[in-house]
């Protein structure tokens, strides 16, 4: 029986406010490559509930958590068994936006609730089995497929096929979900839009709002090539002053970049951020196949050299690592003093693309 009561939610946020303060934590790896891995059919998919939908499910990895849940919940315990303190749940296309393209927007509340408490309860298990060692649930939010900043359309620049408040509306149905199955923590992540991330928020916070208690907040945005810029355009430093508003216990960048790519982006915002560092970098880049070929001592090198710098306070990795990687990667910053949150002095700092500072 998952405890949901306010007193075990509150200890549970003092227990990873605490972990943070002690030691880098450690981030599961990615759960795509995992699910690819058991070679699954459409008819696992589908499941009895499902046998007669009228189109495809094959590939809809969010529905496994009502449909197969045991091996979800298969795939969270050799991440935690691998030295995870975080799990994220499988939620990342959730939203009723995401599912409507299998046409299955009406059960988006139940993905969500599904999917947290199949992650609760092996964070749970290895709870109990390890109580100096908690584990814990980041409800996951993905971006969605849709961009309220740009169009989709190169001969309609002034088109959108999504608006902030259908956004805000999809995000608050996600987050009720998450908190109802037991996420410890909320986490925005794969943002490459950041008014997308501002909708998220805005809908964070209303939820927040009407539970009367908060969860802590990890954003992570995704810097999509060479440029350094996310998909709308902004600079890693712009990003930050565009969302600092939020107060998250953690900011950071995963996806699209390999750890030795991710650097300079990291480095700027643990340069400017006084808030906990995250970093969940692919396997590398994909190769001609689309697969990754980075090795987990490969990765697990990267980021213990970031943590040896100061730079971050929790790692983990996203497409293309598999437990091999995290337990590589824990094994590599066991130890590591964790990055010390900097003062910044006080000023007026804006963002369009570029960040804007007022200096006396």
């Amino acid at each position: 029986m998952i405890d949901l009561s306010p007193a075990n939610r509150a200890a549970r946020r003092a227990a990873i406010e605490a972990a943070a303060k002690q030691r880098i934590l450690v981030l599961d790896g990615a759960m795509g490559t995992m699910i690819q891995r058991l070679k699954l059919t459409e008819a696992d998919y589908r499941g009895d509930r499902f046998k007669d939908h009228p189109v495809d499910l094959k590939g809809n990895h969010d529905l496994l958590n009502i449909t197969a849940p045991d091996k979800i919940k298969g795939i969270h315990r050799l991440y935690f068994a691998a030295g995870a303190d975080i799990v994220e749940s499988n939620t990342f296309s959730s939203t009723s936006i995401a599912q409507s393209e299998y046409k299955l927007e009406h059960i988006a509340y139940e993905l969500n609730v599904a999917g947290a408490r199949v992650a609760r309860e092996a964070a749970d298990e290895f709870t109990a089995k390890e109580p100096n060692k908690p584990r814990f649930v980041a409800g996951a939010i993905g971006p969605t497929s849709r961009t309220a900043s740009i169009s989709p359309d190169v001969n309609k620049p002034e088109f959108r096929n999504v608006d902030f408040d259908t956004l805000r509306e999809a995000y608050k149905e996600e987050t009720r979900g998450l908190i109802a199955g037991g996420a410890d923590l909320i986490l925005i992540e794969t943002i490459f839009d950041t008014l997308n991330a501002k909708a998220a928020i805005f809908a964070v916070d209303e939820v927040f709002d009407e539970l009367g208690y908060t969860l802590p907040l990890m954003i992570s945005g995704t810097i999509t090539d060479a440029s350094g810029r996310t998909l709308s355009g902004q600079t890693t430093e712009a990003f930050w002053n565009s969302l600092r508003h939020a107060r998250p216990f953690s900011i950071g960048l995963n996806c699209a970049l390999g750890a030795d790519l991710m650097r300079p982006y990291i480095a700027e915002l643990s340069r400017v951020a006084d808030v906990y560092i995250s970093s969940y970098p692919n396997a590398g880049l994909p190769n001609e196949f689309g697969e990754y070929d980075e090795q987990p001592h490969q990765t697990a090198g990267h980021l213990c050299q970031w943590a040896k710098d100061g730079l971050v306070n929790i790692v983990g990795g996203c497409c293309g690592t598999t437990p091999d990687h995290i337990k590589a990667i824990a094994d590599s910053v066991a130890g590591v003093k964790p990055r010390v949150l900097p003062a910044r002095e006080r000023r007026l700092r804006l963002s369009g693309l570029e960040p804007f500072e007022l200096r006396a």
